[in-house]
């Protein structure tokens, strides 16, 4: 194994227990330090990943690790094993072991394949096209979407929590959550009180059996259950909502940087054609096709209609998470944009008026049912314009139809 996949084990104890649990893997060289001397390990090395085992003593060694680490590229992964005290920097828990190390590895080996997926796009990147991958936004939690399962008493204090960081989209029932889990892109999910514990069994094998969600963060606020599940990233944390927050914001960012990642790379190898932070198409090239469909439609004939979808008073980071809905619901043979005004336009091809207005209906019903706002219970219904190709029509004139009074309106 080449030095790249190296493996820093930072202890006060050598060796670390827990290092015993990656070295029957022979899968990770490891290398191992002590606080004194961690920092120069790390230089050093140029580790894959680091794992510490820290006691409060050990904390301003801990924050100039992660102060670090989190400024380096491609990430670097730092995995703090039953952490006794507040986390800093991008350090991700590994909690309540017990003495049990047997998943430590496929954390390890989750976080390293996010690290090799950020290698991947900036190898990919040029000039021309690194401002539309968007690596340089801000914290990936300002993208990131949990829900939020429970119906217990501590399930307002744990949506606050949340949702001073993060999205939330809640559930009340496993039922609900299953539906959310199909519908629309999420980047951990947060279970409270409220449910038996064979409820949340069952739940939490139908995760692990899915390999759509074996890698998701999965953190149970509710006690009684032991980690014995196939899904790497779970967490059981019996503490009050920040605790959980706490243990669960880690574990999110990585997943949503990993999604950021995943949209940058189709971003490049669309040759620019999407937009890295919506998964919709960038301005130009929606106006070119549109133009390209305006065009064709004419020519060969058929039918062709366009929805556009605005709201009322919401951010940007909902707009953004309206946008990446709609690109995971639409048709194959459809595109769409999210325009400047903050609306996002959807073209339907080969559909007339009233087929484009029961899609536009469905569209606009998961979106209100699923997007996230800045408030608890507040709703977020998309208004809808929808405008059909005339004979007479081009690409900028039924663009201005969809932003003026003559297209059909319809609030959702």
């Amino acid at each position: 194994m080449s030095d790249q996949a190296t493996i820093v084990v930072v202890s006060n104890q050598q060796p670390a227990t827990f290092a015993a649990a990656l070295v029957a893997t022979r899968m990770f060289p490891l290398i191992d330090a002590t606080w004194h001397d961690a920092l120069d390990a790390v230089a050093r090395v140029q580790p894959a990943a680091v794992l510490v085992s820290a006691e409060e003593a050990d904390m301003p060694t801990f924050q100039a690790l992660a102060k670090r680490l989190g400024a380096k590229q491609p990430y670097v992964p730092l995995i703090a094993i039953d952490p006794t005290t507040d986390l800093p920097g991008h350090a991700i828990p590994f909690s309540h072991t017990a003495g049990n190390y047997d998943r430590l590895s496929a954390r390890l080996r989750n976080a390293l394949r996010v690290r090799t997926l950020h290698a991947t796009v900036m190898r990919r990147l040029t000039t021309e096209n690194v401002q539309r991958t968007a690596l340089q936004t801000p914290d990936p939690l300002e993208d990131a979407t949990v829900m939020l399962i429970g119906r217990g008493a501590g399930y307002p204090a744990l949506s606050v929590a949340l949702g001073e960081r993060v999205g939330v989209v809640g559930a009340l029932s496993i039922e609900s959550a299953a539906k959310h889990l199909n519908s629309r892109d999420l980047d951990g999910i947060v279970i409270s009180e409220g449910f038996s514990q064979r409820v949340i069994d069952a739940f939490l094998t139908v995760l692990a059996e899915d390999a759509r969600f074996r890698n998701l963060p999965v953190i149970v606020g509710a006690p009684g259950l032991a980690p014995n599940y196939d899904l790497a990233n779970l967490e059981m944390i019996a503490g009050d909502a920040a605790d959980v927050a706490a243990a669960a914001l880690p574990l999110v960012r990585q997943h949503a940087l990993e999604v950021r990642l995943n949209r940058s790379l189709k971003a490049i190898e669309s040759d620019g054609l999407l937009d890295a932070t919506t998964g919709l198409l960038t301005t130009t090239a929606f106006e070119r096709d549109l133009a390209t469909a305006v065009y064709q439609t004419q020519s060969r004939g058929g039918g062709l209609a366009a929805v556009r979808f605005s709201f009322d008073s919401i951010p940007d980071r909902v707009r953004r998470d309206a946008s990446r809905i709609l690109s995971r619901l639409m048709r194959k043979m459809d595109f769409g944009t999210l325009r400047e005004d903050g609306s996002i336009i959807v073209v339907f091809a080969e559909t007339d008026l009233r087929n484009a207005h029961m899609i536009a209906k469905r569209l606009s019903s998961v979106m209100k049912h699923t997007m996230h706002g800045p408030k608890r219970d507040t709703r977020n219904d998309p208004n809808l314009t929808l405008a059909a190709l005339l004979p007479s029509d081009t690409a900028k004139s039924i663009l201005a139809r969809l932003h003026g009074d003559t297209a059909q309106r319809e609030a959702s």
